[in-house]
């Protein structure tokens, strides 16, 4: 076989492997991780079970996750007592080498950080580019998928309707 038609092969190989790897979408369970909080604890998406959840993907060299940080505060602040939480999932290659200095920095970044890891992104299908943000509701179902920088507005109107359910 000649070496460009191996080439094509593998590569359509890989995009199939690609196309039937697990990923996150709307009305369906969003999809479990395991990842370790800034003191070595395990959480799980179990854990926010009864809670509507923004979990976001982002990395700290990341110009525009560092822009909705300030919201997704704002949105814990608001809502975090009507039964909200806001998950950061940093996904820097170093994971918390990278991670602590700059919340260390950024102390007013305050709701849940956890460092991710490749194989919770790609169950996500948010390996490609960040920031990446998702809404879960109260039983764990994926409600929203954002990519790029959200619309404020739209994500707060979309928590306040979660909420709003029983």
């Amino acid at each position: 076989m000649n070496a460009k038609l191996f080439v094509l092969l593998f590569a359509v190989a890989g995009a199939a492997v690609c196309a039937d790897a697990p990923t996150a979408s709307a009305g369906k369970p969003a999809p479990g991780f395991t990842l370790k909080d800034a003191s070595g604890k395990t959480v799980t998406l179990k854990d926010y079970r009864g809670k509507v959840v923004l979990l976001d993907f982002w990395a700290t060299w990341c110009t525009g996750c560092k822009q909705e940080m300030p919201w997704f505060v704002d949105f814990q602040t608001k809502y975090g007592a009507k039964k909200f939480a806001v998950v950061g999932v940093a996904m820097d290659d170093d994971g918390w080498k990278s991670l602590r200095p700059f919340l260390k920095e950024h102390s007013e970044f305050r709701y849940k950080m956890l460092a991710g890891d490749q194989a919770t992104a790609e169950r996500y299908g948010s390996a490609d580019a960040l920031p990446d943000t998702f809404l879960i509701d109260k039983k764990g179902n994926l409600v929203e998928a954002y990519h790029g920088v959200v619309d404020r507005d739209a994500v707060e109107a979309n928590i306040q309707a979660l909420l709003a359910k029983h």
